[in-house]
């Protein structure tokens, strides 16, 4: 999750619930394929998702976690499959955030041309994950329903007051494994909006290459071998 510095994990919350309180929950889309998250619905009160909050909280480690698990889980099933597939690839559905087409396409770019254990590729069925747009007081953010399914919201006005491509880019990298660090500097990207508005960097730095590709090397081979030993 990008999230400005000057608001507090409470007042969030507390904004969070009073728009709650107030407004219906709204699917942003229709539902894709069963191995996709439903679109997420935005309400304070809604315990059906898990979202990676606020930085350097036990629950926004663990909530990352879940959701990096369930992309790699989804992309192991296809590996042990076509054991002769001769790259990782973690397939994306942009079609519920057209006006983000763009951006998730300069973002996947970036972390394609950043790391060499996995890659990202558009499709318009049968995605690891999707990409979503509204709004929602929490900002930008990415999730996972609990059963499998991942997706990433990206909200109207952070993209407006932040760089677009940078917000999209850092939580793509929940995606990959990464959790965000508010305290790091702009030229990390999973600091996020610690370091402020007037940061554009869209680029991982050396340690959270490394840290993407030691994660699909390992990660993905624990899965696979996993999912072999499964009846």
């Amino acid at each position: 999750m990008l999230s400005s510095p000057r608001k507090s994990k409470t007042s969030r919350r507390l904004t969070a619930l009073a728009l709650g309180l107030g407004l219906a929950s709204a699917a942003l889309g229709t539902a894709g394929p069963a191995s996709e998250a439903p679109a997420p619905e935005h309400t304070a009160a809604s315990t059906a998702v898990t979202t990676a909050r606020y930085a350097g909280s036990a629950e926004d480690t663990s909530n990352t976690k879940a959701f990096f698990d369930a992309v790699l889980k989804s992309v192991a099933k296809k590996q042990a499959a076509n054991p002769s597939l001769a790259s990782v690839t973690v397939y994306y559905n942009a079609s519920q955030a057209p006006s983000f087409r763009s951006q998730i396409s300069s973002s996947a770019s970036i972390w394609n041309s950043s790391v060499s254990n996995v890659k990202l590729q558009s499709t318009s069925s049968g995605a690891d994950f999707s990409y979503y747009e509204g709004n929602d007081s929490r900002g930008s953010y990415a999730s996972t329903n609990g059963h499998g399914g991942g997706y990433i919201f990206l909200d109207y006005a952070q993209n407006r007051q932040y760089d677009s491509i940078r917000v999209t880019a850092h939580e793509t990298g929940h995606v990959l494994g990464l959790p965000d660090h508010y305290s790091g500097p702009c030229s990390e990207l999973m600091s996020g909006g610690g370091p402020g508005t007037s940061c554009t960097n869209r680029y991982p730095n050396a340690a959270e290459r490394s840290r993407v590709n030691q994660l699909w090397v390992n990660g993905l081979a624990k899965a696979i071998a996993k999912l072999n030993k499964t009846p």
